[in-house]
């Protein structure tokens, strides 16, 4: 069992008094990740309990029911409008806030590289 003090918390002191930094792959993956987490969770607190309060109102005669071109109300506002607002942030989110960060080299095509370099070394001999 590994104790706690072999690693310190990411923003715990180093040398010198400095802190920690964290790599801006791993920032703007949480940045992303939190923003997504937020309007997941603001969909959800939208559509269940509108879902739940409208739809589910007891007896009701099927004339009686409330449309939207043809689909129950309810359903057109708790469930049609929300999914097509979660698709209009995925667009969004993908091509204008996202960000594409350089990864570096993959180790196989480090290899690949070398391998070329090589052979065209030896083809010059």
């Amino acid at each position: 069992m590994a104790s706690s003090a072999a690693t310190p918390p990411p923003d715990a002191p180093v040398s010198g008094g400095q802190r920690a930094e964290y790599d801006p792959v791993f920032l703007h993956s949480r940045r992303e990740a939190i923003v997504i987490f937020v309007v997941w969770l603001a969909g959800l607190v939208w559509a269940v309990p509108y879902c739940y309060v409208n739809g589910y109102v007891g007896n009701v005669e099927p004339e009686s029911v409330a449309t939207v071109w043809g689909i129950p109300a309810w359903l057109f506002w708790g469930i049609a409008v929300p999914w097509l607002a979660a698709d209009l942030f995925t667009v969004w989110f993908c091509f204008w806030y996202m960000q594409d960060d350089d990864l570096g080299a993959a180790p196989e095509e480090e290899s690949d590289h070398d391998d070329v370099g090589a052979a065209a070394r030896e083809e010059a001999r």
